[in-house]
């Protein structure tokens, strides 16, 4: 089956929230894709989707081939056939076909992704050979970098192409492509390939490494296999890190690794034959993959190096882990992760409950919740984004949080420590440690993500704080506007 409908509507709208100025320009696309018949089919009159890609080079040229029947010097393209799986797929079918690329010599651009850099709407002459009158071809053109540094040797297809060049930015044939192209050499567009994907080579510092077992479904990427987590960037992103702690907080939200250290570049391939370049960090992580929430894919568990072999593993994982574990040394024995600890404590030691707090400030301001009037801790008060810790490290149990009751993406690493307050609420409690770290660098926008704990978000004037709040929240916030890092709380003395 070609591309369904609602996926080129799609395509299509994300292309338009980029180039809200064309709409008008795309009145007849929008009005197809509206009506009955088959956008991308042929036979579609006045007009029909057609898909072209658009070939970059080291040199920032872009690959054009002479068409026999045109004459003109187009990039590769044309019809969707019914076993293109998405419109890009087309596209490099296309290109393929026309100029003996193979897939594999392709891969898409940091800028573009998988999103249209162009829509272009341009007549075509009637053909009275092949009873086709008059009508017009809705383009959609994929930017792809080349991924040698020299262009492959061409294998033109002789019955529709005569010749081919590569034509600099500026000399693209195409109005509306060359403005795209130019616009988008200013922000990096330069034919040089770089990974737009990026997986976690998690590990506990003894051997063991953590592996995700894939859906086995049409789409996904070596079904059925055990790999590592991760995935494709997006637009948004503001780098491949950011990347793959946002796949993380939506694949397994409770598993948050401290620092994440660039390890390895590795390649894979894309369902439609792409070359894709990987960005593989390595992290630690001791927690209890068990228990953890995981939203994609079939399990998540810890392997041993020495089970490999007998795994069903995504191309090269082996290799990688193996090499990973070569260079990092470990302990013969894993951590008793995420077990109750064995023996007592010292006579006389009170155990004590620690909290994790964020102190989010924004020119001037510090960020609160409103918890729910029926929570079991202060109801109806305002309090920071708060939460107990689990078997984790501090700055890992405050970003998990934070992702889970705000949808805010914080990398432990940029946590610092400004507040410790020592609390007692009454005698004969136990006393409580709370911790409270401000960021360096977030991502995202507070949202209520748990509203039968919290009702809103919002901020507040560290100088004028609201009432009803927590007591130890404003005696942190006050601790910290102060510059004291520690202070005490219903403690007699």
């Amino acid at each position: 089956m070609p591309p369904s409908r609602s996926d080129i509507r799609a395509i299509i709208d994300t292309y338009l929230s980029q180039h809200a100025e064309e709409r008008h320009s795309l009145d007849r696309l929008l009005a197809v894709l509206n009506g009955a018949e088959e956008p991308s089919s042929r036979t579609t009159l006045p007009g029909h989707v057609t898909c072209s890609a658009v070939v970059i080079d080291r040199d920032r040229r872009v690959l054009h081939i002479g068409h026999r029947v045109t004459g003109l010097l187009l990039c590769p393209g044309g019809h969707v056939e019914a076993g293109d799986r998405t419109l890009l797929a087309a596209a490099v079918r296309e290109v393929c076909e026309e100029a003996g690329l193979r897939p594999g010599d392709l891969c898409l651009t940091p800028q573009f992704l998988d999103e249209p850099i162009d829509v272009d709407v341009h007549d075509i002459d009637a053909n009275p050979a092949k009873g086709e009158p008059a009508h017009q071809h809705f383009d959609v053109r994929f930017a792809f970098y080349l991924t040698a540094e020299q262009p492959p040797a061409l294998a033109l297809q002789d019955e529709e192409v005569a010749g081919a060049q590569w034509l600099p930015y500026a000399d693209v044939r195409s109005p509306t492509l060359r403005a795209k192209l130019l616009a988008a050499e200013a922000e990096g567009l330069d034919g040089q390939p770089e990974p737009i994907n990026a997986s976690a080579l998690i590990h506990d510092q003894h051997g063991r490494y953590l592996l995700h077992l894939r859906d086995d479904r049409d789409g996904i990427w070596e079904p059925w296999t055990l790999a590592l987590l991760g995935g494709g960037r997006e637009p948004g992103d503001s780098s491949l890190e950011a990347t793959l702690r946002r796949e993380l907080a939506e694949e397994v939200p409770g598993l948050v690794p401290g620092a994440l250290t660039p390890y390895a570049v590795e390649g894979a391939t894309s369902v439609d034959g792409l070359a894709v370049p990987i960005g593989v960090y390595a992290g630690c992580w001791n927690g209890d993959a068990d228990t953890v929430d995981l939203r994609e894919g079939v399990l998540l568990k810890w392997f041993t190096v020495d089970t490999l072999d007998r795994l069903r593993l995504s191309p090269g994982l082996g290799d990688l882990i193996r090499r990973h574990a070569d260079e990092h040394p470990t302990a013969e024995d894993p951590p008793a992760t995420a077990r109750p600890l064995s023996g007592e404590a010292p006579a006389g030691t009170v155990l004590h409950v620690v909290g994790v707090h964020l102190h989010l400030e924004y020119e001037g301001k510090v960020l609160l919740g409103l918890r729910h009037p029926n929570s079991a801790y202060a109801g109806g008060s305002w309090h920071a984004l708060a939460g107990h810790l689990e078997a984790e490290a501090a700055t890992a149990g405050i970003a998990r949080e934070a992702f889970e009751e705000a949808g805010l993406v914080i990398d432990p690493a940029d946590l610092e420590l400004v507040q410790t307050v020592h609390t007692v609420d009454r005698p004969g409690a136990p006393p409580r440690i709370q911790l409270f770290f401000r960021p360096r660098h977030w991502e995202g926008t507070p949202e209520e993500r748990e509203p039968d704990q919290c009702l809103a978000w919002q901020w507040w004037d560290a100088k004028d704080l609201p009432e009803p709040i927590v007591p130890y929240t404003r005696v942190a916030i006050e601790g910290i506007r102060a510059g004291r890092s520690y202070s005490e709380l219903g403690w007699e003395r």
